[in-house]
């Protein structure tokens, strides 16, 4: 009988150890549409840098970032979402953009001129795709709850996070570990 007991605990050892890797594999992939959403934000940020540069206007806009953050509360109370995850989620978005435009723009004027580009427009153009992505990134959160609740969630970002930049190491631009990481720093939930 002790035997017995023995080999069942070795056998739900094991079991547990293929669990957990397989959660981790399964919370990796599970991520993934909302790490492409998040790289695909974070690639407009290029050309609200480029608006930004042809206008002269300052990359903080504080009033629009509120009201991002406003709608986007409203619409993930709307299908669930509490409220202070929605806003650290996206403040966090926000701010990763807003360093990718810094970024760009830094180097555009040690450059001393942007690369050649047709005029952008942030109004009719960029925000109605950020809105988009918005709706998307909402959608996103709520499948993706049980992993940004767990215990592992900041290792299973950092996996997912690995995984989009192995898988597109090239013709990313600006978008790097360090640029996901940041605009993911406010999807696990305390």
């Amino acid at each position: 009988m002790h035997l017995n007991s023995w080999r069942l605990t070795i056998v739900a050892i094991f079991m547990l150890g293929e669990i957990g890797a397989a959660y981790a594999q399964n919370a990796a992939e599970q991520l993934q549409p909302l790490m492409e959403t998040t790289a695909h934000r974070l690639i407009l940020g290029q050309q609200v840098a480029l608006a930004k540069w042809d206008s002269g206007k300052a990359v903080e806009d504080a009033p629009r970032e509120a009201q991002v953050i406003r709608g986007a509360v409203k619409d993930g109370v709307a299908k669930g979402l509490a409220e202070a995850s929605v806003s650290n989620f996206f403040n966090a978005q926000i701010e990763a953009n807003k360093f990718v435009q810094y970024t760009l723009l830094a180097d555009w004027h040690r450059a001393g001129k942007a690369p050649e580009h047709a005029p952008v427009d942030l109004v009719k153009n960029i925000r109605p795709q950020l809105d988009e992505m918005q709706k998307s990134l909402i959608a996103q959160l709520v499948d993706t709850v049980e992993i940004r609740k767990s215990k592992t969630c900041r290792a299973d970002i950092a996996k997912a996070v690995g995984k989009y930049i192995s898988t597109h190491a090239q013709g990313s631009g600006p978008i790097t570990a360090g640029t996901l990481d940041r605009a993911l720093a406010g999807a696990c939930m305390p």
